[in-house]
């Protein structure tokens, strides 16, 4: 009953956190404490399963205080002049190897079946290909258009005028359509990075020579950040990445703009990377 009420409670915080739209919600902010808000029904789920957690070690912590404190006090030497002998307590002994197996339970249900939810790709809307190089992310909407981007991030100067938070902006984001499930395939062209947008709860490694596969459905529209998660090399805290979440109508006139714009960019590649480190 306890763990129903809840489960209850933590999922309607979550959907609440979900739908308010706040714009703290895209990034990380200072001082914070908690998870950023979920965008996504998996991250919300995440949640859940994380609040589930932080309940249980709690009680756990403060059971095995409050008995520490309580032996302290009533067995000590003063207390007890004649220590007691006693050894074996057969009750005691199958508790302390009961409820531990029953708390493991509670855990492990929530859990396979997060973990089947994120791991079971439902039939897609649009598919995004993301491809991690040092020390940026190529992009291809292989369905939508089949063009491609590179997401270089912006220099402090530019990302201060173009009101970006430092070292998450980027010159090219990510535009998808609110509401639509997204499958989204991950490799790499030299060494193992990482995809990861904490308010989709997405995080997969990318690794050259394979395809990794996820999905994730964003619920509301706003722009959402990210960064490399994995040790890349000498600029692994410069790559970030940025999803930009628009309504349909919006994603439509993007989509157009982006197949001329993307199609007749021929600039160096070598050289938009040596601006953007500037």
């Amino acid at each position: 009953m306890i763990h129903r009420t809840f489960g209850i409670l933590a999922g309607a915080i979550a959907l609440v956190a979900l739908f308010a739209g706040v714009a703290e919600a895209a990034q990380p902010q200072p001082w914070q404490m908690d998870l950023q808000p979920a965008a996504t029904e998996r991250m919300a789920q995440i949640i859940d399963f994380h609040n589930l957690l932080l309940v249980i070690i709690t009680a756990i912590c403060v059971f095995v205080l409050g008995l520490l404190l309580w032996i302290m006090v009533r067995y000590n030497a003063r207390a007890n002049k004649v220590a007691s002998k006693s050894t074996h307590n057969t009750l005691l002994e199958v508790v302390w190897t009961i409820v531990p197996v029953i708390i493991l339970v509670v855990i492990a249900i929530p859990s396979f079946r997060l973990l089947y939810f994120e791991d079971v790709i439902p039939e897609a809307d649009l598919t995004l290909k993301a491809v991690g190089k040092q020390w940026y992310w190529s992009y291809e909407y292989p369905d939508a258009g089949d063009f491609s981007f590179d997401a270089l991030m912006l220099s402090d100067a530019d990302a201060a005028a173009a009101g970006e938070p430092r070292l998450l902006g980027v010159d090219n984001r990510v535009v998808l359509p609110v509401g639509k499930t997204v499958r989204l395939i991950v490799t790499a062209a030299d060494v193992i990075h990482s995809w990861a947008i904490p308010a989709f709860g997405v995080k997969i490694d990318a690794v050259p020579g394979r395809l990794n596969e996820s999905w994730f459905t964003p619920l509301r529209e706003g722009i959402y950040y990210g960064q490399c998660s994995e040790l890349c090399g000498a600029r692994h805290a410069f790559m970030p990445i940025a999803v930009e979440v628009v309504s349909q109508e919006r994603f439509d006139l993007w989509l157009e703009e982006a197949k001329q714009k993307f199609a007749s960019d021929d600039a160096p590649r070598d050289a938009r990377l040596a601006s953007a480190e500037r």
